[in-house]
């Protein structure tokens, strides 16, 4: 399994479980951003810990995430950047667009109590 989802209790944590995260894997992932957004899902924390490398088709999965967090009333938030993706995302401006935390403790603070 490429994307593992855990319910927690302000948001749903969405795990990508691949070192990358490109035009193989990230149709996947917009699908289960889209079957978790058509269930009432609008907060959602993606965790990237484990991808070393995105690209463009990557990024259009995660800003589809974002939007539909957003289009819905919730939050969506990154985090567990590798170098070379955290690279990705400031070159392409996105660290302006995207909630970005460190540690997954600073997403639940995002959510509000």
């Amino acid at each position: 399994m490429n994307f593992e989802q855990q319910t927690k209790e302000k948001y749903t944590l969405v795990s990508a479980n691949v070192e990358k995260l490109d035009a193989s894997n990230a149709p996947e992932l917009k699908a289960l951003f889209l079957f978790l957004n058509k269930s009432s899902v609008n907060n959602i924390v993606l965790d990237l810990s484990k991808s070393k490398y995105c690209d463009s088709s990557g990024l259009s999965s995660i800003l589809i995430g974002n939007r539909l967090c957003k289009d819905s009333g919730g939050t969506f938030v990154l985090g567990g950047l590798q170098p070379n993706v955290q690279k990705l995302i400031q070159i392409s401006q996105l660290h302006n667009v995207l909630n970005i935390v460190v540690q997954f403790d600073e997403a639940d603070a995002l959510f509000g109590k």
